[in-house]
């Protein structure tokens, strides 16, 4: 039987459902976290073979020993993972300390985590990136913006989501950024004007595609971040010939194997620098799934089970999941401080029989998917589009 560790199952809270299908594909499923196993759900305890808890996953030598004592309990680990962006380093470390073979090692981190980096790769596929500058001085950062022109776009480097992002519009606003920045290593970006379209995928152990969707960021994660508005994307069935080749190419470059995978790309929304209007340039890769629940809307949107295909693949390297449905699935995550014209009353009242979930947001996911959240499936476009504007219109 194979051994599998799952690194913090429980977050986000729909998980659970990768350790069970791990499970009902005959692995043997050890989870380690800080939560304590009575607060667990139901669904995610009874998933698992064994969970170890540990005062914190942030302290390197707890979670060390918890894998430790897997392995004296079970035998060597065939599979760690945690399938979390803040974990992708710790997973590394930990699978370079044990032998295990099956993921990254910190010697690929630089090219799954650092922005600079993953342009040498997307650069390899042969799609354009946007023109970059690491901060180090503020007469660089100033002749760089003087070159490409303001408005510029600051994050950190090795950065998770739109977390300390900011789009810096003069020269005065830059002096002021760099004076309060803090002493992370920073990346400065030329501002791209274009929608986010992303290449969601199952990568088997051959680099070749088990399943393929991606989804439409509809409100700039970074405004949704720092101006506190609405969050809105969608998952489409039916991936567009132009992402899925962009994606296809950056699996290669990037060398992915047995992974799920979250990549992202800027559609141009008006004629610039890096092309015309409606090509596809590159943004950054996440070597995990899409945050949050999108892989329960990749279901809706599919007809399909996601976490299926990925246990699958983990187990046996392919799978026999189909896809029965293409279809639009979206998110609409409101603000309690924000008012609506639709109460959440009004929305369901319209929309009851095209809703699938609604609910609150976990406050840890709450800075970029709001506070309740509506999730919602159309055939249409335009059906979506209106379900869009009418959630979102406010007071």
């Amino acid at each position: 039987m194979k051994n599998f560790v799952f690194i913090s199952p429980n977050f986000p809270n729909n998980y659970w459902n990768f350790c069970r299908q791990l499970k009902d594909n005959g692995l043997r499923v050890l989870g380690i976290g800080d939560c304590p196993y009575e607060q667990l759900s139901a669904e995610l305890q009874g998933s698992m073979d064994e969970y170890y808890k540990v005062s914190s996953l942030e302290d390197y030598d707890q979670v060390y020993r918890a894998v430790a004592y897997f392995i004296h309990r079970y035998g060597p680990i065939d599979w760690l993972e945690s399938n979390n962006e803040y974990w992708l380093e710790r997973d590394a470390r930990l699978r370079e300390a044990y032998h295990i073979t099956s993921g990254f090692l910190p010697e690929d981190m630089p090219y799954v985590k650092c922005k600079s980096r993953m342009k040498e790769r997307y650069a390899l596929a042969g799609i354009p990136v946007a023109r970059h500058h690491m901060v180090a001085d503020l007469p660089g950062c100033l002749g760089f913006a003087d070159t490409v022109g303001y408005p510029v776009v600051v994050k950190p480097d090795n950065g998770v989501g739109a977390v300390d992002t900011y789009k810096l519009s003069s020269p005065q606003e830059l002096t002021d950024w760099f004076a309060r920045k803090n002493d992370r290593s920073y990346i400065m970006e030329e501002f791209i004007d274009a929608t986010i379209n992303s290449y969601d995928a199952i990568i088997d152990s051959q680099g070749q595609p088990l399943f393929e969707t991606g989804n439409v960021t509809v409100v700039n994660l970074m405004d949704v971040v720092n101006r506190e508005l609405s969050s809105v994307f969608y998952i489409r069935g039916q991936l567009p010939e132009d992402v899925q080749s962009r994606g296809r190419a950056a699996v290669k470059a990037f060398g992915v194997r047995s992974r799920f995978v979250h990549m992202e790309f800027f559609r141009l929304n008006r004629d610039q620098h890096l092309g015309k209007k409606g090509d596809v340039v590159a943004l950054e890769v996440n070597m995990r799934p899409s945050g949050g629940i999108s892989p329960t809307m990749m279901n809706y949107a599919n007809g399909t089970d996601v976490y299926k295909i990925w246990a699958d693949m983990i187990a046996f390297d392919r799978t026999q999941k189909p896809v029965l449905e293409r279809q639009y699935c979206v998110f609409v995550g409101r603000r309690d401080k924000r008012s609506y014209v639709m109460s959440r009353e009004d929305v369901l009242l319209a929309y009851g029989q095209s809703m699938k979930e609604q609910g609150r947001v976990d406050g840890a996911l709450s800075a970029a998917m709001g506070d309740y959240m509506f999730l919602a499936c159309f055939k249409d476009e335009t059906q979506l589009m209106d379900f869009i504007d009418r959630t979102c219109a406010e007071r």
